[in-house]
């Protein structure tokens, strides 16, 4: 382990405070205008300002420290004004933490039917088939309304495989785009970071490094990876581009990925993670654990009697079994993906956590390597080609059966993640929220309340006017028909009775 405490150029938004190095793993926090957060991090992914099956307070307790938002589909609905007049992303979610939000570039650049140009992006929008356009400047306009500590520049993704030129043409765009959204930034409490693109091509990566990060940033990104390049070529291309990158800045990989994607991005100098597969994968019944991932809702697990993941604090591993989750998820129970959801983004943060802890000790090598060999599968393993980083196992995986609570990932410290996430002296309690909202109210009902009263009154006593009439002439229609009305129903009641017996008796369905 070697000690490098240092900080970037100064931010308003933003510091970063490299704590410690072993190898190329680095140990950080980055501080930002809701809080701080240790890295290695990964971000659960509130793709509409929410993690799909959880509530904030369930986020909290597996250890996050902050999550992303995105632009794309939060400016669809419930759109950008709507959640700056709700109080920014952090009021209307009711998350105190720090939140990043992307650029909604990788979205557009997934859909169909679309027009790029020097100005921006067109596109059909799904619903109606209405054109619009998104540009370095609406990105940086929905973005400053949405209210996220870290903000992304608007970029141009290529898909995998990409032509060359194409890759070329995309990074010389990138960086002039990023011009565009750095002028049209206005807000001085969010961080503006960067994005880094080229394909896999190494001289492209190079070349994107030097025009993005020649515009000072608080942070960058690898952008342009997890579009289907798979892992050993992703890894080469972090290579080909992180040792270029500002050793004092934050760097994030984004929409990365499996555990073992993680971890081996973490041992090239990766800082920062999101992405939606725990949360996706959970949907459908797919359960990460130290051991490797399984799908719960197979038959085997439909009377199994241990919790989720036998080495596991989480909410669900400590009170609910694989049978019980394998018959909400095959019974469609929203439960079944709550409770899948919670573990997965639980495991995420533990590994995040030991990661962090084993490069604080020095020890991060063996860490990665004890890790990959109990996680992955034999296939798995020679599929990636990690021979090389397993080198010599100190331990066979039968040595670690389903049922052992052995793990190199040691379990979530719930009390730990619960006494973190009390700010009550940083922002208002949702009680006191709702009184501030109370007293607003009654301060504009008390206007038209006197003004009203007599309308009332009188509306009062034409009603009651228009009762007494009712009730007078009700009473007389009885006298007149001397009971018979009475008569004739009690009569239809009894025939109507006869009628259903004798149905009900002859054994035929109504």
């Amino acid at each position: 382990m070697t000690d490098t405490t240092q900080e970037g150029a100064p931010s308003q938004a933003l510091s970063f405070e490299l704590k410690c190095t072993d190898g190329r793993a680095r140990r950080g926090r980055v501080t930002v205008t809701h809080g701080s957060f240790e890295t290695p991090a990964f971000m659960p992914v509130g793709t509409r300002g929410t993690v799909k099956g959880m509530t904030p307070r369930d986020l909290r307790e597996t250890g996050a420290e902050i999550c992303l938002g995105n632009t794309y589909h939060l400016n669809i609905a419930p759109g950008g004004k709507i959640v700056k007049k709700l109080g920014g992303l952090h009021g209307m979610m009711g998350w105190d933490a720090p939140i990043l939000t992307d650029s909604g570039g990788f979205q557009v650049f997934s859909l169909p039917k679309l027009e790029i140009e020097e100005e921006g992006v067109t596109f059909a929008f799904k619903k109606g088939g209405k054109a619009i356009q998104l540009t370095p400047e609406r990105s940086m306009q929905i973005q400053e309304a949405l209210g996220a500590d870290i903000i992304m520049a608007f970029d141009h993704v290529v898909a995998h495989p990409a032509p060359y030129q194409l890759a070329e043409e995309a990074v010389y765009r990138t960086s002039r785009w990023l011009e565009r959204c750095r002028k049209a930034h206005t807000r001085t409490d969010q961080a503006l970071f960067g994005i880094v693109q080229g394909s896999t091509f190494p001289n492209l990566r190079r070349l994107s490094v030097e025009l993005i990060c020649s515009q000072d940033l608080p942070g960058y990104a690898i952008g342009g990876l997890s579009v289907g390049e798979g892992h050993q070529l992703m890894m080469d291309t972090i290579d080909q581009t992180e040792p270029f990158m500002p050793a004092e800045k934050p760097r994030y990989l984004m929409g990365v990925g499996y555990p073992e994607d993680l971890v081996e991005a973490v041992a090239r100098g990766v800082d920062m993670f999101d992405c939606v597969l725990p949360s996706r994968l959970a949907r459908s019944g797919i359960i990460f654990t130290r051991h490797g991932r399984y799908r719960v809702t197979k038959g085997r697990y439909k009377a199994d009697k241990f919790p989720l993941d036998t080495n596991c604090n989480c909410y669900a591993c400590r009170n609910f079994s694989r049978a019980y989750v394998n018959h909400l998820i095959n019974s469609k129970e929203i439960l079944g993906s709550v409770l899948a959801t919670l573990h997965n983004i639980t495991f995420y943060q533990d590994l995040m956590r030991a990661m962090r802890q084993a490069i604080e000790e020095g020890r991060f090598e063996s860490f990665r390597r004890a890790f990959l060999d109990e996680y992955l599968s034999d296939d798995r393993k020679e599929e990636l080609d990690l021979e090389e980083v397993l080198g010599t196992s100190e331990h066979d995986a039968d040595d670690l059966p389903w049922k052992t609570t052995h793990s190199v990932v040691p379990p979530t410290t719930v009390e730990e993640n619960r006494r973190r996430s009390r700010r009550d002296a940083e922002v208002s309690a949702p009680e006191e929220r709702m009184k501030e909202h109370k007293r607003a109210s009654k301060g504009g009902a008390r206007k038209g309340s006197k003004a009203g009263a007599k309308g009332q009154g009188k509306a009062r006593r034409a009603s009651s006017g228009r009762s007494q009439k009712s009730s007078k002439s009700s009473k007389s229609g009885r006298s007149k028909s001397g009971g018979k009305g009475s008569g004739s129903s009690s009569k239809f009641a009894k025939s109507k009775s006869s009628k259903n017996s004798k149905n009900s008796g002859s054994g035929k369905p109504k």
